[in-house]
């Protein structure tokens, strides 16, 4: 007998009925810029089609996202003024908390509202912690402020805050600091494996978050790694992250399919700003279908293992499906 698998792939209607993979706009989620001291939204020249939001522009651009049927929103702010500290982040009348007490106003229990929770945004040098006489990222003072900051996203509204600064020992730091303040049930999303990636640079753009000087390489990972990602995922694990992420998605759909073949807690991968830009750059010269390499590049990103997906496109896509 001859073998004929193409039997199943004759028309669009048994491709869809025999599909492995779906993708379900709850399980999307929208990263979103929101920025203190602009007036109108402003549109970020790498990324097209993605902006920084003023506080209007977000109440706006998240009802629109939660009609959609996107799962979560996922917040940066961008503050106006910065310090070596980063004292906007916890401020309570910082552009973060200010956004979260409006959304949350707004939405209720419609969404999932997440906080990224980090200090480059916010900091005057642009790295991810506070920084010691030389010049190197303090890991244990910085964890002091990821706690303070954890504690004042959750006053103001986050329902999941999100560290990604890839400090050791942060999900510990962060679990403690929401516990002793009453936030036991906030759950801790981590960026568990975020690489050092050549991906971020749009990002970078849109969350004014560029290192003053050298890289982040020491304290993201290695690209040439995976077996250090299982490491720092059964280490965020044992300190009590209640999810567990993969940054960037796409060059590294290997390591999301061993995170998901290693844990039973879901698994998000963050398909980044760079990965959106080379699609939307390609499209706009005419060089790939851009609904088709979307759709593609998200089916991929959900084969691979990835139970949620952070991706700029949450709100198109989820129209669509």
């Amino acid at each position: 007998m001859i073998e004929r698998p193409r039997r199943l792939r004759r028309s669009a209607a048994l491709r869809r009925l025999v599909a492995e993979t779906r993708l379900n706009p709850a399980e999307l989620i929208l990263p979103m810029f929101v920025k203190e001291g602009i007036d109108e939204p402003a549109e970020i020249s790498s990324m097209p089609g993605v902006r920084q939001h003023t506080l209007d522009s977000l109440r706006k651009a998240a009802h629109e996202a939660v009609e959609a049927g996107v799962g979560g929103l996922v917040l940066f702010g961008v503050p106006a003024a910065k310090d070596e500290r980063g004292s906007a982040a916890d401020d309570p009348n910082g552009i973060m908390q200010r956004a979260l007490r409006d959304l949350s106003s707004d939405l209720g229990d419609a969404t999932v509202l997440m906080t990224d929770l980090c200090l480059d945004e916010y900091t005057s040098h642009g790295h991810c912690g506070l920084l010691t006489p030389s010049g190197e990222v303090d890991n244990d003072s910085t964890l002091e402020r990821y706690a303070s900051i954890a504690v004042a996203q959750a006053e103001a509204g986050s329902q999941v805050v999100a560290p990604s600064g890839m400090m050791d020992g942060q999900v510990r730091a962060i679990r403690a600091a929401l516990d002793g303040a009453g936030y036991q049930d906030v759950p801790i999303m981590a960026y568990s494996a975020k690489y050092a990636s050549a991906f971020y640079g749009p990002f970078r753009d849109a969350a004014e978050c560029a290192p003053q000087f050298g890289d982040r390489a020491a304290y993201q990972q290695d690209p040439a790694n995976a077996r250090e990602s299982l490491r720092e995922i059964r280490l965020d694990l044992e300190e009590g992250a209640d999810l567990v992420m993969v940054k960037p998605a796409g060059a590294y759909l290997d390591v999301v399919r061993q995170v998901r073949d290693l844990v039973d807690v879901p698994v998000a991968a963050y398909q980044v700003s760079g990965e959106y830009a080379m699609i939307e750059a390609a499209a706009a010269r005419g060089w790939i279908d851009r609904d088709r390499a979307i759709h593609e590049s998200l089916v991929s990103i959900k084969r691979a293992g990835a139970d949620l997906i952070l991706t700029y496109w949450a709100t198109e896509v989820a129209r669509s499906l």
